[in-house]
């Protein structure tokens, strides 16, 4: 996703109220219960299933990938890809020029295209590559990247797999200590809920943010990977002086939002250009 970072990053508001708002109704549960919120506050519990979920991840992944993880996470606060509306406006301006006075003549202006993939593939037209060429390197691009991208959902799911277990774990820890105390009933009680406070951060930690941040960041490089093989078709299409009206109705079907505003707006712009040809 690294090649559609240009500062123009949507916040995602639903992502980012996701995690508070399921955490403060659990906290609500609990309180209407009348549990007391303070008996969930155990720092032993988060050490153990913090440390040994750590661990683990650090013992499946190498320090590069963990670090890849970890700097990801910002994209499942925001959308790192532009609107596909815009995208499709510059490569049907693109094919537009393309179509009138020939591919080379967009040379000028592939140095300011700000998707570092899509200017990379212009670039390959401009320079004469045939189809088979431009295709076959820019699959390998996309092959490449993709790989790349799933290395922090990788991460995350496996974090979100160990940190339950390793919270039994420490519920088990706090029943050893609670089985030492048998000769004192008052402590038993108070023993017990102390030690499946473990379980309930394994399990809650994995089910409501680890795994939920490996589900987005795969939906976020699955739609990243699905735009750039839009890009790549608009190059190909360009190369082969496609209608830049069909090419718009056609890049729409690899878009996520709806583009119906979009090719209403490109439409008057191809029916000009072809009255200029």
């Amino acid at each position: 996703m690294a090649a559609e970072r240009r500062g123009r990053n949507r916040f995602d508001i639903t992502a980012a109220l996701a995690i508070p708002t399921s955490v403060g109704l659990i906290l609500i549960g609990q309180a209407l219960e009348g549990g007391a919120l303070g008996s969930l506050l155990q720092l032993t519990a988060a050490l153990i299933v913090g440390g040994g979920t750590c661990g683990a991840v650090l013992l499946s992944f190498s320090t590069g990938q963990v670090m890849q993880a970890l700097h990801a996470v910002r994209y499942v606060f925001v959308d790192p890809l532009e609107p596909a509306a815009q995208a499709i406006a510059r490569i049907t301006a693109y094919a537009t020029k393309a179509r009138r006075t020939g591919v080379m003549t967009i040379e000028g202006d592939v140095d300011g295209e700000p998707d570092a993939f899509l200017r990379r593939g212009l670039s390959m037209a401009v320079d004469g590559h045939s189809q088979s060429q431009i295709r076959a390197a820019l699959e390998y691009d996309i092959d490449a990247i993709s790989e790349r991208d799933a290395v922090a959902p990788r991460v995350f799911e496996a974090a979100g797999g160990y940190a339950p277990t390793v919270g039994i774990i420490g519920a088990v820890l706090g029943l050893i200590h609670v089985m030492e105390n048998l000769a004192d009933p008052a402590k038993l009680g108070p023993g017990i809920a102390t030690a499946f406070v473990a379980t309930v951060y394994g399990v809650g930690v994995a089910n409501l943010i680890l795994i939920p941040i490996a589900g987005k960041l795969r939906e976020r490089a699955r739609a990243a990977a699905k735009r750039r093989e839009m890009l790549l078709d608009g190059v190909l299409a360009i190369q082969e002086g496609v209608n830049p009206r069909v090419l718009a109705q056609r890049l729409s079907a690899f878009a996520a939002e709806p583009l119906r505003p979009a090719i209403r707006f490109l439409r008057p712009l191809a029916l000009r250009s072809e009255e200029r040809l």
